[in-house]
């Protein structure tokens, strides 16, 4: 009996073109709205930080009550 192994979708036919597709999309409407994205671009990086802050921190809202719990970490000696 013969298996079958599943490919990725990016690497069937229809995955390759709707990747080239997407490439050239990209690149024609960064080309159109080059100068504007630019000057917003000091503007998405300020907004980046307080968005990286609440996503990278998730799970951690209680410090206080979680050290008793944790357990040490290892010295490595």
């Amino acid at each position: 009996m013969q298996e079958r192994t599943q490919t990725h979708w990016w690497r069937s036919k229809g995955g390759i073109a709707l990747i080239g597709f997407s490439l050239v999309a990209a690149f024609y409407v960064l080309r159109e709205h080059y100068a504007h994205a630019l000057g917003a671009l000091p503007y998405m990086l300020l907004l980046a930080c307080p968005l990286m802050h609440l996503f990278m921190h998730h799970g951690h809202h209680d410090h206080a009550a979680g050290s008793a719990e944790r357990p040490e970490a290892p010295t490595g000696r």
